[in-house]
C-alpha cells in the first residue's frame, strides 16, 4: 500500500479531532438523563458511556460510513481540499457551540461542512440528490420518532406500575437506567462514529491508499471508535447541564424511557445507514417523557432555543467550509 503524503496525515488528524469533539459534545446525549436523576456521577457516567460507545465497533457495520463517504458529495469531485475544508467548518461549529453550551448535531455540523465544500468546489451539481433528501427528511422526523417511542414507553410504564409506590419504582428504574443509558451510548457510537470512518476512508480512497474498490479499513473503525470514547470521557459539562436539567426535570422512570426512545430510534437508523443527529433525537425523548405529565413540564423556551440552532447548524458548518475552501484556493493561488 503507498504511503499517505503530509496532507493526508493531517487531514485524518483533524477528522480525528472532529471525533473527539463530537464525543465530547455528545457525550451530554448519553449521560445527560442518567446525571440529571443522580443514577450515577458525572464522571463514572462518562466512563459509562465512553465504553459503551467503544464496543459498539464489535457490533455493528458500516453503512452510515458508506453514506457519508460516498453518499452526500460525488466521490469524482472529492478531493484532499475539500474534505480539509468540510472538517474545518464542522469542527469550528461543534467546537463554539461546546463553548456556550447549546446541544447542536455534531452530525449535521459534518453534512453542512461536506455540503458547503462540495458547492463551493463543484457548484450544486456534485450533490446527490437521493441521500440527501433522506437525511434532511430525518432531521425533521427523527426528534418526533424518538418523541413518539419515549412518549409510549412512558405511558406503558405509568400503566405497569400504576400501583406500586414512589420509592419502589424509583430503585428499579435506577437500575434500569443503567442499561438503557448503555443502550444509548451503543447506539450513539453505531451512528456517530461512522460519520468520521466515512469522511477518512473516502480520503484513503480518493488518494488511492485501499484500492480500487471503496471500503472502510478495519483499522479506521477501531480508531475513531477509540477517539469517539475519549471525547466522551473528556464530557461537555454546559451541554450536559442543558439537556438534563433545562429541557425538563427527570425521575429515573423517565430518564430510563428518554433513553430507551432515543437508543431504539437511533439504532434503527444505524440499520438503514440513515446519519441522524444523536442531539435531535434524545432532546426529541427528553420532551416526549415531559409531555407524558403535562406541556407546561416541557420548557418550551429552552427547546425553541435548541430548535434554533438546529435548523442553524447546517448552513452555519456550511459557510465556514466553504470560506475555508475559497481560503485555501486563495492561498495557492
Amino acid at each position: 500500500m503507498p504511503h499517505p503524503s503530509l496532507g493526508v496525515i493531517v487531514i485524518i488528524a483533524l477528522a480525528l479531532v472532529f471525533d473527539f469533539l463530537n464525543g465530547m459534545h455528545d457525550a451530554a446525549n448519553s449521560i445527560a438523563t442518567v446525571v440529571s436523576t443522580r443514577v450515577l456521577s458525572p464522571r463514572f457516567a462518562v466512563a459509562w458511556a465512553a465504553f459503551f460507545n467503544f464496543i459498539a465497533a464489535f457490533f455493528f457495520g458500516v453503512h452510515v460510513a458508506t453514506t457519508v463517504g460516498k453518499g452526500l458529495v460525488d466521490p469524482s469531485v472529492m478531493n484532499n481540499q475539500l474534505l480539509f475544508s468540510a472538517l474545518v467548518g464542522a469542527s469550528l461549529w461543534n467546537w463554539l457551540t461546546i463553548v456556550v453550551g447549546i446541544p447542536v448535531s455534531s452530525s449535521h455540523s459534518l453534512i453542512g461542512g461536506m455540503v458547503g465544500a462540495g458547492i463551493a468546489k463543484a457548484g450544486t451539481g456534485c450533490l446527490i440528490a437521493k441521500s440527501l433528501v433522506t437525511t434532511t427528511s430525518f432531521m425533521i422526523l427523527s426528534p418526533p420518532i424518538g418523541m413518539l417511542f419515549a412518549f409510549s414507553s412512558m405511558v406503558a410504564v405509568m400503566w405497569i406500575f400504576r400501583r406500586q409506590s414512589p420509592g419502589r419504582v424509583n430503585a428499579f428504574f435506577k437500575i434500569g437506567q443503567l442499561c438503557s443509558s448503555a443502550v444509548l451510548s451503543l447506539a450513539h457510537g453505531s451512528n456517530d462514529s461512522q460519520k468520521t470512518m466515512g469522511i477518512i476512508a473516502v480520503l484513503l480512497y480518493t488518494n488511492g491508499l485501499i484500492g480500487a474498490t471503496f471500503h472502510v479499513p478495519w483499522i479506521v473503525i477501531i480508531s475513531c471508535y477509540a477517539v469517539m470514547g475519549l471525547g466522551t470521557l473528556a464530557g461537555g459539562w454546559k451541554v450536559v447541564h442543558t439537556m438534563g436539567n433545562k429541557v425538563t426535570k427527570l425521575k429515573p422512570q423517565g430518564g430510563f424511557c428518554a433513553e430507551t426512545g432515543g437508543g431504539l430510534c437511533i439504532l434503527l437508523c444505524s440499520h438503514f445507514g440513515i446519519p441522524v443527529s444523536t442531539t435531535h433525537v434524545v432532546t426529541g425523548s427528553i420532551v416526549g417523557v415531559g409531555a407524558t405529565q403535562r406541556l407546561s413540564a416541557v420548557r418550551w423556551g429552552v427547546a425553541g432555543r435548541i430548535v434554533w440552532a438546529w435548523v442553524l447548524t447546517i448552513p452555519c458548518a456550511g459557510l465556514t467550509a466553504a470560506l475555508t475552501f475559497y481560503l485555501i484556493k486563495l492561498i495557492r493561488g
